[in-house]
């Protein structure tokens, strides 16, 4: 996951940087520092991941035509 598509992820998500801290159990200043482009420790990187995840961001890896994210399609009960 880059800062981008973190930030696209949350984005699509509605969530401000309070939230996805507080999903991941991260501190505010460690999303911004991330999404910034700024070091962030591995561990904390991969919490942010598993949050968005949770709650239905797929990442899209680089394929050549660029990496991106998109939400989870909802089956229908």
């Amino acid at each position: 996951m880059s800062p981008s598509q973190c930030r696209a992820a949350r984005a699509l998500l509605g969530w401000p940087t309070q939230q996805l801290a507080s999903h991941a159990d991260v501190g505010v200043n460690t999303v911004n520092r991330f999404e910034g482009g700024q070091d962030a420790r591995m561990s904390s990187v991969d919490k942010i991941r598993v949050a968005l995840e949770s709650a239905g961001i797929i990442f899209i890896p680089e394929n050549g035509g660029g990496a991106g994210v998109r939400l989870r399609k909802v089956d229908p009960a």
